[in-house]
């Protein structure tokens, strides 16, 4: 597995483990290699901010000092991926296998460009928007 998908992996985030059932038609993935589709900016940030509660709370996991500082993010965050990671597939028509691959396009963003902490504000708000 992509080390960078380990932490959306360890909260059971990928691949279909807590999409529902009825989102996990694969045949809307195209070939793997194929170029990923476009994103509204509504899209995205649901996107960007999972990806980001999925690092925050490994990291939380992992006893770093500045995620503990932060509200836990295992049960709220997981109950925002799921849901967002839904909207966005039913929206856009995707499949798990893109869902999985923008994610971790995301993550990856977050993780090179030192993102995490300074996207924080903005996911909790979307975050509380959501009632969770």
């Amino acid at each position: 597995m992509n080390r960078l998908l380990l932490p959306l992996a360890a909260l059971g985030m990928v691949s279909g483990l807590t999409v529902p059932a009825a989102a996990q038609d694969r045949s809307r993935d195209p070939a793997p290699g194929a170029a990923l589709p476009s994103l509204d900016l509504d899209q995205r940030m649901l996107l960007r901010c999972s990806a980001t509660f999925a690092l925050v709370a490994f990291r939380q996991e992992a006893g770093v000092d500045w995620a503990l500082a932060l509200p836990p993010m295992g049960e709220r965050g997981r109950e925002f991926f799921v849901r967002a990671s839904a909207l966005v597939m039913d929206e856009t028509g995707i499949g798990p296998d893109v869902l999985d691959r923008l994610l971790s396009a995301e993550a990856e963003s977050l993780v090179a460009a030192n993102q995490i902490e300074a996207i924080m504000p903005l996911c909790m708000g979307l975050l509380e928007q959501a009632g969770l």
